[in-house]
């Protein structure tokens, strides 16, 4: 494909890592379940795109995420996969069955805000830290690598806009528990550039590192790549997307889908950024994902080229 034109942008990454969240966030608000072996295959098709991070499942009870009751089932059927996978783990007790099946990367998720941590996690943003302090310290005792998700870092659906110091306080405490890496959540996605570049300043100045922060933005406002571009001006190179678009937040009624990986990639390209990623073999999996959902992607980019292969 000769398209887009390569054009450089002075002062950007040469190299951004996707954090690929479809097959964990993208698909856990489905109402009807997903088959585990199609999970397994759009796990492969995303590995066989070029993606290197795939965010496999989550180890919750059940009950709050029933489309991802089956982990157990699925990390066995990709755990050979010559990529990342990291899990989600939400207490001692899912670190437990991901240890149990070797995984080597998890993620806890916390909330910027008192709200969202009562809605998430039934618990205060104190109390949600506290629970994951020895999970972060035995992940780690495990040579197990840690991510730290933190929701609402750029607006509350109930607490309205959040102070950026508030947002600064958490994520300094989930490194200073252990954290390898943090993700910035946008989680209904009315972050815009001069308040990322604002929070992303406050956090250096704060001490914490560029090159352990990622980015996920949710595109409810049509703000999701803007708010990358400034992300990338200030030297994030990680920026977790969804294949296709898929996912949302099942405690935000708000939210709606994660930033599209296709749309991520295409102008990644553009700017002449290497992903790694094979954009025709990555939009005919998620191509493939709709059929096996019954809609279309809303993935811009999907449907320009698959339009123009029709």
């Amino acid at each position: 494909m000769t398209l887009p034109m390569v054009v450089p942008s002075a002062g950007l990454p040469a190299r951004v890592r996707i954090h690929e969240v479809g097959a964990r966030d993208g698909l856990q608000n489905e109402k009807s379940t997903v088959p585990t072996e199609i999970k397994a295959e759009f796990i492969r098709r995303l590995a066989d795109a070029g993606l290197t991070t795939i965010e496999a499942t989550s180890f919750v009870h059940p009950k709050w995420v029933p489309q991802l009751a089956d982990a157990e089932q699925l990390f066995p059927q990709v755990a050979d996969l010559p990529v990342d996978l990291p899990v989600l783990v939400p207490n001692e007790r899912g670190l437990d069955r991901a240890l149990a099946l070797g995984a080597g990367r998890v993620a806890v998720f916390a909330s910027a805000t008192e709200s969202f941590a009562k809605a998430n996690l039934n618990r205060t943003v104190d109390e949600a830290l506290a629970m994951f302090e020895p999970v972060v310290a035995r992940a780690k005792a495990a040579d197990v690598e840690v991510r730290g998700y933190l929701s609402m870092c750029f607006g509350d659906p109930w607490e309205g806009a959040v102070p950026v110091p508030q947002v600064v306080k958490v994520c300094k405490a989930l490194l200073d528990m252990g954290c390898d890496e943090l993700s910035l959540g946008d989680t209904i996605g009315v972050a815009t550039p001069g308040h990322v570049e604002v929070l992303l300043t406050e956090l250096g100045e704060a001490g914490v590192p560029t090159s352990s922060i990622g980015v996920h933005f949710h595109d409810t406002y049509g703000q999701a790549l803007a708010n990358t571009y400034a992300a990338l001006q200030h030297g994030v190179t990680t920026v977790d997307a969804s294949a296709g678009g898929l996912g949302g937040c099942p405690y935000a009624k708000s939210a709606t889908g994660n930033l599209a990986t296709e749309d991520l990639v295409w102008m990644l390209r553009g700017l002449g950024i290497d992903t790694g990623v094979d954009l025709d073999r990555l939009v005919a999996t998620s191509v493939w994902m709709a059929d096996q959902l019954g809609r279309p992607s809303p993935s811009r980019t999907v449907r320009a080229l698959s339009h123009k292969e029709q």
